[in-house]
């Protein structure tokens, strides 16, 4: 049976990833489109977030000693990230700077 501590853990881990995927979401005129221009968004800032990533993890197990950061923990730290970068852009992209002239 799985403990109480360990439930908390994997029910904030799908939050976080749920909140990622929200705040990357980007509606569309119909589901196929906003899913088409959600995806794009994703790839488009999934470079950058994987970068920043990287390098606070790396920091994080310099400071730890060469401790390896658990998988887990990784990606909770990329949706983190993530969900700011998704923020931004669509700061970015609903405020017009997206358009072209």
């Amino acid at each position: 049976m799985e403990s109480t501590e360990g439930k908390k853990n994997s029910l904030s881990f799908y939050v976080v990833a749920f909140v990622y995927l929200l705040f990357n979401l980007r509606i569309g005129v119909d589901p196929i489109n906003s899913a088409i221009e959600t995806v794009k968004q994703m790839g488009i800032t999934a470079p950058y977030v994987v970068g920043i990533t990287l390098v606070i993890v790396s920091f994080i197990q310099y400071a730890a000693g060469g401790e390896k950061v658990p998988w887990s923990q990784r990606l909770r730290l990329f949706f983190t990230i993530g969900i700011f970068a998704g923020l931004v852009y669509g700061i970015y992209d609903y405020t017009g700077g997206g358009l072209v002239p």
